[in-house]
């Protein structure tokens, strides 16, 4: 009888107190980015993630993915980015499923589909593995060894997130085709009134009584129509450029060249680990350039705290102005935190019974478990920002969840370390 108040206080502390410390950090990013303070404004927001983006993660991803990888484990880790596709597919079904029950607003169908079906496989896990990891007495294995193989399966998936979100995230985002016409509908009567009033100007003052005088006046106005289509597509491309601000699309800013830099550092680190020579060259403790990986391990030290300091500055925006409405807000960030979840520990214990899964690996279970419980992806938000479709409405879920998932990540984090032990 006195076994089971000990095994569930172990298991409120996995999962309370990651929670807490990440409570804490981002808590300490709000104060810092607050009136009050203002060291963390928007612009050292955007460097610090800039930072942490191409410099702290590819660092702690090379480092740790490289020292756990081998060939022979790249065979047996197979199911990491099947289980990525697996989770996206069942969460934009079950997406599709919502939208088509709550009718939200036409324009918005895709983009419900889109909050809910991806998910958050990178920064939020990494941070929650090493808290938990941080923890001698975790329920996986020695604290070094529990990091190392959480952050290479972690990093390990994120390559097939990165394809999902700028492949079919990045369709399902586009603008709405109504939109586009309506806006060069508003453009097109410019041109006609111009036209039109240098036709009557040019007919007042040239009178029409020879044809070859009138068919260079027609050939002039259509020369002057064409300089001006011309100069105005010009006018609108400076303007879109100008708009659409690609240097700063997401708080924490995700460009095309960051993920770029984080997806050739996966590969690099595969490379580097599955090549013995490689390996003992640079990532092994007795290597002889270990000084360069050891390096690169404290620099990728500084992620977790950064980001989280990031994302707590952001929340001090609140959730901004949204036409998104109540129940679907609501409906997203229920469905994504409650109701997906569950599917996942369904596609997990159906692998393990198929025995698809390495055995007796606690921590490869786990971080399964987390790519099924994430609120949604940040990158979805940087792919709206790119379009220039939603930002509003997709700010506003990804305030909302992140509040939300304060509660669910903690509940989620207990029954999945009560599943694996």
């Amino acid at each position: 009888m006195e076994a089971q108040p000990e095994s569930l206080t172990r298991l409120l502390q996995f999962s309370v107190l990651p929670i807490a410390k990440v409570l804490v950090m981002c808590a300490l990013g709000l104060l810092m980015a607050s009136s009050y303070i203002n060291i963390l404004n928007a612009t050292s927001r955007k460097q610090l993630s800039k930072l942490v983006f191409q410099v702290f993660l590819p660092c702690l991803i090379f480092t740790q993915l490289g020292t756990a990888v081998t060939l022979e484990k790249l065979l047996e880790w197979w199911f990491i980015p099947v289980n990525v596709l697996i989770s996206s597919t069942l969460g934009c079904l079950l997406g599709l499923l919502v939208a088509l029950l709550i009718k939200p607003p036409p324009r918005f169908f895709k983009f419900t589909i889109v909050m809910i079906g991806i998910g958050n496989i990178g920064n939020i896990p990494l941070v929650l593995v090493g808290a938990i990891c941080r923890d001698k007495n975790n329920p996986f294995n020695d604290p070094d060894t529990c990091n190392t193989d959480g952050v290479a399966y972690i990093s390990y998936g994120q390559w097939v997130g990165a394809v999902i979100v700028y492949t079919f995230v990045y369709r399902m985002l586009a603008p709405p085709a109504s939109e586009e016409e309506e806006a060069s509908k508003s453009r097109e009567p410019l041109l006609v009134d111009h036209s039109s009033s240098d036709a009557s100007e040019s007919d007042n003052v040239v009178p029409s009584t020879n044809s070859k005088v009138s068919c260079q006046l027609d050939s002039c106005v259509r020369s002057s129509q064409q300089c001006r289509k011309v100069s105005q597509a010009v006018a609108r491309i400076k303007l879109w450029l100008q708009s659409a601000r690609i240097g700063d699309i997401l708080q924490p800013p995700v460009a095309a060249s960051s993920l770029e830099t984080v997806d050739f550092v996966q590969l690099l680190a595969l490379v580097f680990g599955a090549t013995p020579f490689l390996k003992m060259l640079f990532l092994e403790d007795d290597a002889v350039f270990y000084f360069l990986s050891d390096s690169l391990n404290i620099l990728g030290g500084a992620m977790i705290p950064c980001i989280m300091l990031v994302l707590g500055g952001n929340l001090v925006k609140g959730p901004g102005a949204s036409e998104l409405g109540l129940k679907t807000t609501v409906a997203i960030t229920v469905v994504r935190l409650v109701l997906v979840p569950p599917m996942g520990i369904a596609v997990v214990s159906l692998a393990e019974k198929l025995n698809l899964l390495p055995p007796n690996n606690k921590m490869f279970r786990f971080v399964l478990l987390l790519q099924h419980s994430m609120p949604t992806s940040i990158l979805a938000g940087a792919v709206a920002s790119l379009q220039g479709y939603a930002e509003q409405e997709a700010s506003a879920i990804l305030f909302w969840e992140h509040i939300a998932s304060v509660v669910t990540m903690t509940g989620w984090l207990g029954v999945h370390v009560n599943y694996l032990s």
